[in-house]
């Protein structure tokens, strides 16, 4: 089920709270199944989870009682799944955000809503080198913090053991003084291009003010 591109993002759904409100599928299988076990153990505060499992990766983006789900095959990695959840929450906002979503019962949002995921899904599938790019650009101003999930060792009946991917908060200190020596590297390097440019300038000026200042000279000579 994991091979071609078209199928690194297979399943996706917006929840309030745990109840789906609209959801998509690519393909058919049990993810929903496990997305909503995972759902239901997930704290109550605003963050971004990742847990692997089987060759998936089972992606959630909480904020103000939302939750917004998308599982990937795992060599996709995360950026992408993330990516794409941003834009859907973005796009959930914009949509409902006047107050339907807080009433919607279960599933309720599936015919106006699965329709837009499924937009997002083949839209961050398609270009990923812009979504990347994109991605890169807000690692650099929004740091992204990770919880450390407690006592979840079984989202599956069967018992199968979740993997919990967490950022290191050393980690991101680390990424964060790198970005700032870059920025300040990257300053100096313009302030240097920018003062050899004025130089420049200046020079050339001076060239042709010293140019026209002899041929002036020279023509005054010439009259006497």
């Amino acid at each position: 089920m994991a091979g071609g591109q078209q199928q690194s993002l297979i399943y996706s759904f917006v929840a309030r709270g745990t109840v789906i409100l609209a959801e998509y599928s690519e393909i058919t299988g049990n993810f929903s199944t496990i997305a909503f076990q995972c759902l239901q153990k997930l704290p109550a505060s605003n963050n971004k989870f990742t847990y692997n499992t089987n060759g998936y990766s089972f992606n959630y983006l909480a904020e103000n009682g939302f939750t917004y789900c998308v599982v990937a095959v795992e060599s996709v990695g995360r950026q992408l799944p993330i990516a794409f959840l941003e834009r859907i929450r973005d796009d959930f906002n914009e949509r409902y955000g006047g107050g339907k979503a807080a009433t919607a019962v279960a599933n309720s949002l599936n015919k106006d809503f699965g329709p837009k995921m499924k937009v997002q899904m083949k839209y961050c599938v398609e270009h990923p080198e812009e979504i990347s790019k994109l991605s890169k650009v807000k690692a650099q101003v929004t740091e992204v913090k990770g919880v450390m999930m407690e006592n979840i060792v079984k989202v599956i009946e069967r018992g199968e053991k979740v993997d919990v991917l967490v950022d290191k908060t050393e980690d991101l200190r680390t990424q964060a003084d790198e970005y700032r020596r870059g920025g300040t590297q990257i300053r100096r390097k313009m302030w240097m291009q920018n003062m050899k440019i004025k130089l420049i300038v200046l020079g050339i000026l001076i060239a042709l003010f010293l140019i026209i200042f002899f041929s002036a000279c020279g023509g005054v000579r010439c009259l006497k």
